[in-house]
C-alpha cells in the first residue's frame, strides 16, 4: 500500500508541443505496483493550457480546484472545481486555464496507455 501527500510529489513541466504552463505529477503508477490504472494530477497555471490531442485510451478527470474549459469536437465546456469528466477514446481534447487562479485536476488512465 501507498499512502502520500500529492504536494510532496514532485511536479514535471509537461514537455509536449502544445503545452503552456502544465505540470505533472505521478501520484500513483507503475513504480507503485499499480497493475491496471494510473492516476496523475495536473496543474495548470492561469493563461495555460494542455496541448490539443487525441490518443486510443479514454481519460477520467476530477477537477480539484479552479475552473477553465475542455475543449472538444462539440466545443468548449466550461468545467470547475467538483466536476467530473469522460474523455472517451479517441476524442480530440484540450483542458484550458482562462481565470485567474491555477486549474488543478486529477486525471486517471489505463496502463495500457
Amino acid at each position: 500500500m501507498k499512502i502520500a501527500k500529492a504536494d510532496h510529489i514532485d511536479p514535471k513541466p509537461v514537455d509536449m508541443e502544445g503545452a503552456k504552463d502544465v505540470a505533472m505529477r505521478l501520484l500513483i503508477h507503475e513504480a507503485d505496483g499499480a497493475p491496471n490504472f494510473f492516476m496523475r494530477q495536473f496543474n495548470i497555471s492561469p493563461g495555460g493550457h494542455t496541448p490539443h490531442h487525441q490518443h486510443d485510451w479514454e481519460h477520467e478527470v476530477y477537477v480539484l480546484a479552479g475552473s477553465g474549459t475542455v475543449v472538444s469536437p462539440e466545443g468548449q465546456k466550461p468545467i470547475t472545481a467538483g466536476d467530473c469528466v469522460f474523455v472517451p477514446p479517441g476524442e480530440p481534447h484540450q483542458f484550458v486555464n482562462a481565470s485567474a487562479e491555477e486549474l488543478k485536476f486529477l486525471c486517471l488512465i489505463p496502463k495500457k496507455s
